[in-house]
């Protein structure tokens, strides 16, 4: 398995549209329901600007399944 870097939430909210999401809803803040076919929804609850450390991508990844490729 990969290791997980560290990186800005908006790249990785980014990498997560490619790979098939779509916001569902955006309430105020930094809170954004995101759906996917086949998959529950997921709330994306980052800042843009904020960094996600190694322990949380994997948390992201094993709810949404993206990869380090994916990256």
């Amino acid at each position: 398995m990969s290791a997980w870097p560290s990186v800005k939430s908006r790249k990785v909210f980014s990498a997560l549209l490619r790979i098939g999401w779509t916001p569902k809803r955006e309430a105020r803040g930094s809170h954004r329901v995101l759906s996917r076919h086949g998959w529950p929804d997921y709330v994306f609850a980052f800042h843009d600007r904020e960094e996600i450390g190694p322990r949380m991508l994997r948390r992201v990844a094993k709810h949404t399944g993206l990869t380090p490729e994916d990256l």
